[in-house]
């Protein structure tokens, strides 16, 4: 994997010191202050911003107009305009968004009057599943229409195919005339900027993060406490799931699970392991973390992984790195679940959530089901961490999304719709949603003692009130540049995506050997992208 743009991000914000603002306000029940300590992740220290910061280097803030939203609690930045910005100036302007079915798109749907009430506009947001997103996406773009003017800009579906299409967000954030992001770039956490807001370089801005699922653990800290000693009997070592657990521990716990699980001496679960191996994008998804642990990768080209590239280069998957992580994949796979080949990563939650599976690789925004009483048998029982370790490093799949602007739409459309982008992603705003199941793309927010409480202390009431705090700890540590993994953008990911796992199906169903799968997954993306 090359992270050379992670390298250069974290040093430059590692120079920086997080200065966060020290005004209060009563807009939040959830008391925070300055004083949290540092979230993990490519910021070793945090941003260089402050309450009342813009961006960096553009449109002065001096003499600016507090915003009209209400949240704002003490901690984080402000959303402040220009002296004189009238908000309602686009009044009777509607906005047509058109996203995923995600937390955050859920949590906005649920507040979206604070924003109309504040500017007048109205907005529609309409949630569907990704494939119709990248349909109607590329209706709009391909006949320059503005039918919807802010749209879910998918990396690898959508961004890294249609990027010339959105708006350069960098022109609105340096105009002096309108607001510009609180707390500047610097306060999104880095590499999810890189991979959801560029493409092929850093000279246009074409969206802002906005959600992150990160695939990590899942275990079940019950069955692991209880059976603890036997196993350290048996073994010789500590089983508990942590960054120090390799891939080799994984199989042969989740193979001691299953003996026990059948001899009746384990009868809290049925398995082991489970993954989400279908015949589906998230077969890739579940390969991938194996591959980027054993020091394979999908394609040769620099930045493949963060900013992106037209041209991925020859596949890497010849390579005895790649053939080495599918043996392992297919040696793990035959002793999990057996329902683990016809799950994707919701039939893999549900599977857990009922109890049947110890270890689950699962994405990290899962945990507020899991925690669920009404939908989870497990509910209190379930911890998370890191994927395992392989012999040449690590890999947790990073899957977050960012949204833009369409840049067919009329200028006072566009203008409207950088409001919207300002309050969507907006610290208070993303601490207001935190209860739909979001997921913070913000260090800001990750530095309020609450959300350090929730995170750090599962016996407090902050905890309780989070849905996704269980997970969070794991996250953060999985987002740091030697732990994360971000599959390939490039513009014909997709249907690379679908040579992947339609091969890799095959593998699993016994229908051809692991090196001849990476040799035939080679050989197609190759033709494909005609290297």
């Amino acid at each position: 994997m090359t992270r050379s743009w992670f390298t250069k991000l974290s040093v430059l914000v590692m120079a920086c010191v997080l200065v966060l603002s020290a005004c209060s306000s009563g807009g939040s029940s959830k008391s925070g202050n300055a004083d949290g300590a540092n979230v993990s992740g490519n910021n070793a220290g945090g941003s260089d911003q402050s309450g009342g910061s813009g961006n960096s280097g553009g449109g002065s803030s001096s003499g600016s107009t507090d915003d009209p939203f209400g949240g704002w609690i003490e901690g984080l930045p402000k959303i402040e305009a220009p002296e004189g910005f009238d908000w309602r100036q686009f009044e009777g302007i509607t906005l047509n968004v058109i996203t995923e079915n995600t937390p955050p798109s859920s949590g906005l749907a649920a507040h979206i009057d604070v924003f109309e009430q504040a500017t007048g506009i109205k907005v529609n947001i309409e949630q569907v599943n990704l494939d119709i997103v990248v349909e109607k996406a590329g209706l709009d773009f391909n006949a320059r229409n503005a039918n919807y003017h802010i749209i879910y800009a998918d990396p690898y579906q959508i961004l890294a195919k249609q990027a010339q299409h959105f708006v350069d967000l960098n022109e609105l954030n340096n105009d002096p005339t309108l607001p510009s992001i609180p707390g500047g770039l610097e306060d999104f956490i880095q590499s999810q900027l890189i991979v959801g807001g560029y493409m092929g370089n850093t000279d246009h801005l074409y969206a802002l993060p906005y959600d992150n699922p990160t695939m990590i653990l899942a275990y079940r800290k019950d069955v692991f406490e209880k059976y603890k000693d036997l196993f350290m009997q048996e073994k010789g070592y500590d089983w508990t799931p942590g960054p120090e657990m390799t891939w080799d521990q994984y199989y042969e716990i989740a193979e001691w699970i299953n003996r026990k699980a059948k001899e009746g001496v384990i009868t809290e679960v049925k398995y082991g392991t489970g993954h989400q191996a279908k015949q589906h994008d998230s077969l890739m998804n579940d390969f991938s973390n194996v591959l980027a642990s054993f020091g394979g990768d999908y394609f040769e080209a620099p930045n493949i992984g963060d900013i992106g590239a037209e041209n991925p280069g020859k596949s890497k998957l010849t390579e005895p790195e790649a053939i080495e992580a599918a043996e392992f994949y297919a040696k793990l796979l035959s002793i999990a679940a057996p329902g683990s080949t016809t799950w994707d990563w919701t039939g893999l939650a549900e599977a857990f959530a009922a109890g049947e599976i110890a270890l689950a690789p699962e994405w990290h925004e899962f945990a507020g089901m899991f925690e669920d009483p009404s939908k989870s048998r497990v509910a209190g029982k379930v911890s998370w961490t890191i994927l395992p370790k392989g012999p040449k490093g690590r890999g947790n799949m990073y899957g977050g999304t960012s949204i833009g602007i369409n840049k067919y739409a009329s200028e006072d459309e566009i203008r409207a719709a950088w409001l919207f982008l300002i309050w969507a992603t907006a610290p208070q705003t993303q601490y207001m949603i935190l209860d739909a199941g979001f997921t913070p793309t913000r260090y800001s927010v990750y530095q309020l003692p609450y959300i350090q409480t929730a995170i750090n202390d599962p016996n407090s009431q902050e905890f309780k009130e989070w849905p996704l705090a269980a997970s969070l700890a794991a996250a953060q540590e999985a987002w740091k540049e030697e732990n994360v993994y971000m599959r390939p953008k490039t513009p014909l990911w997709p249907q690379i995506d679908t040579i992947i796992y339609t091969e890799l199906s095959k593998m699993l169903a016994g229908r051809q050997s692991p090196a001849d799968t990476m040799k035939e997954i080679a050989k197609q993306s190759d033709r494909l992208t005609g290297n």
